[in-house]
């Protein structure tokens, strides 16, 4: 295992083709702060041009994933001028949009508190697999705010109706709530997380990694559109476009002699 030593408030460990990502302020939960959302915005951007990692595996140290904001970070951020506050919560924006967007497989490594931008987070991650032990919470109406930056993802995972509950409400909610919601896609023991994790890896190694990035465009380009002429025209025009390259006739080849992919040997 490669660890990279450059961040202060994250970890980042490379074995192979996979990186994991951890939020090291196990002191706050992995609560963040200006910091924080620095680094890991630095760490997607990083990861994302490596042509050698495959996936990226986000997790959190010590007894919780994420617990939202750090409450000494709150009470700077009362004392900002508008246009810092702006500025501020663009930085968050611009994490979230980040890692959202990564052009590489995610997984989220849920376990205690995932609460207020910790919930945001699991929801950027292509795939969430959690504990039982997990709680979540969209805890800012309670203290007289919004969930705003996380909620074009958020309300993607879990639906607008499920987020006019737990929005207002701004209530604690388990793993198994989470699960039936979208949010995670499984619950596992402790025991078996990293099981279920590794088996999830291999699946994703097993695929090809430009089809992949091209699969996360393709979704956000036609969720939510009606079926139209001009969908179903996007989307021929993208199989052919991906059929002609290099990695797609590859697949094809490979699975015509019964052989495994060459992106599987890297």
């Amino acid at each position: 295992m490669n660890q990279e030593p450059s961040f202060a408030t994250i970890e980042v460990v490379r074995s192979g083709a996979v990186a994991r990502v951890a939020l090291s302020r196990p002191d706050v939960h992995n609560a963040f702060d200006e910091a924080l959302i620095a680094e890991l915005t630095r760490a997607i951007a990083m990861l994302g041009a490596e042509e050698g990692t495959r996936v990226v595996v986000l997790e959190g140290r010590g007894r919780s994933f994420c617990a939202g904001a750090d409450l000494n970070w709150m009470k700077r951020m009362a004392e900002y001028s508008d246009a810092e506050n702006l500025a501020d919560a663009d930085a968050l924006a611009g994490m979230l949009s980040a890692l959202n967007r990564l052009g590489k497989p995610t997984i989220a490594r849920v376990h205690g508190a995932a609460y207020g931008g910790g919930v945001g987070l699991v929801a950027c991650c292509d795939i969430a697999i959690g504990t039982p032990d997990a709680s979540f919470a969209l805890s800012e109406a309670r203290l007289g705010l919004i969930p705003a930056t996380i909620s074009p993802y958020v309300i993607e995972a879990i639906g607008a109706r499920a987020a006019r509950r737990f929005f207002l409400t701004a209530e604690r909610f388990g793993a198994d709530d989470a699960k039936r919601l979208g949010l995670l896609h499984e619950v596992v023991p402790v025991a078996e997380l990293d099981d279920s994790i590794d088996r999830t890896i291999a699946l994703l190694l097993a695929a090809g990694p430009r089809a992949q990035a091209e699969c996360k465009v393709l979704i956000a380009a036609v969720a939510h559109r009606p079926v139209g002429e001009e969908v179903v025209a996007d989307t021929a025009r993208r199989i052919a476009r991906v059929r002609a390259t290099p990695e797609g006739k590859e697949g094809v080849a490979a699975f015509l002699d019964k052989r495994p992919a060459v992106w599987t040997n890297r």
